[in-house]
């Protein structure tokens, strides 16, 4: 336990945090892996490691470096290589995007909005274009010319509201779920100060919000992937914000006050395979609206539900049930924050 961001909380505070991998879809969602992170002054405090059993091979490690080791280990047990969704903490990282192109792993990751990237048709003057020198060497960096990389944002801001249309990703229990999206071809500039190459071609996606700024996306499928696809797939992280109300609000996950190592992966173990089980059982046998019968006579007063029946809340449809709507008419964006 340390001072550290915490998600749930919204704050730095005296917390403990993991990182954890979810399988999602249409039918459902359920964690496969949990891993406690441990932040960095524990790798020099030999006293509260023993206190917690930390094992000898066990050391810090950058939460993005824990994502990768967890995916990995899926692969290792025949786990498709799904699309891989992820939240801007994990997503901004330059080394987590280029991780997952490693391994062959199509992405879309929300990314904060000072990310930097080339524009469509913009781009540094490569290597081969610059005139070679009379001696030395020739040139072997990538320079920027009379145009700049620009940050997500900025774009983003540039682009406004006027380029979005209204796209529907889900039908919820208030009818559809649809927003303002536009998405454009970009490059990122990564290390471009240094002589760095533009990053592959990729999708950034977003989202206007009249009243905030804008939620941003980067996306390795392909050049012909349809806007609705691009949505549908950001929006299905919203998942795994689910999964950790039902393991804390149902399963106790936050209920764990040990101090060892193995015990909360213990605690955390049980958990998973019991939201596992229901999510299971959940696609299986999707609760249903029971039949009444019409009372004859007074009407009784009403009783509460007997515990051992309660389920969880039947997860709402998405994907192509969602019906299109029109374009909404453009108006003039709001650029203020």
């Amino acid at each position: 336990m340390a001072r550290q961001y915490s998600g749930t909380l919204g704050r730095v505070d005296n917390c403990q945090t993991a990182v954890s991998l979810h399988l999602a879809g249409a039918q459902g969602s359920a964690a496969i892996a949990m891993q406690l992170f441990l932040p960095e002054a524990w790798d020099h405090d030999d006293a509260r490691r023993d206190r917690a059993q930390i094992p000898d091979d066990v050391h810090h490690q950058p939460k993005w470096r824990i994502a990768m080791d967890q995916l990995d280990e899926a692969l290792s047990w025949g786990v498709p290589r799904f699309v891989t969704l992820a939240d801007s903490g994990f997503g901004t990282g330059h080394e987590f995007r280029t991780g997952l192109r490693d391994r062959g792993l199509p992405y879309v990751v929300r990314i904060e909005g000072r990310v930097g990237v080339w524009a469509e048709g913009t781009g540094p003057i490569p290597p081969e274009q610059r005139p070679r020198p009379a001696v030395g060497r020739p040139p072997h960096r990538w320079v920027d010319g009379d145009q700049k990389p620009v940050s997500a944002l900025s774009l983003v801001k540039q682009l406004g509201r006027e380029a979005c249309r209204t796209v529907c990703w889900a039908e919820g229990a208030r009818g559809p779920q649809q927003g303002l999206f536009h998405a454009v071809r970009v490059r990122t500039s990564h290390h471009h100060e240094e002589g760095a190459p533009p990053g592959s071609e990729e999708w950034l996606l977003y989202e206007w919000r009249d009243d905030d700024d804008p939620r941003i996306w980067l996306s390795s499928l392909p050049a012909d992937t349809p806007l609705e696809r691009l949505v549908y797939l950001a929006k299905l992280r919203w998942r795994v914000e689910r999964d950790y109300q039902e393991l804390k609000g149902e399963l106790g996950l936050d209920h764990f006050e040990g101090r060892t190592w193995q015990g909360f992966h213990h605690h955390v173990t049980l958990c998973l395979l019991a939201h596992a089980f229901l999510a299971i059982q959940r696609a299986r046998f999707p609760p249903q609206d029971a039949a009444l019968d019409a009372a004859s006579g007074p009407s009784r007063p009403a009783a509460r539900p007997d515990a051992p029946h309660r389920t969880l809340p039947p997860l709402p449809q998405t994907g192509p049930t969602c019906s299109a709507s029109r374009p909404r008419r453009p108006r003039t964006p709001d650029v203020t924050r």
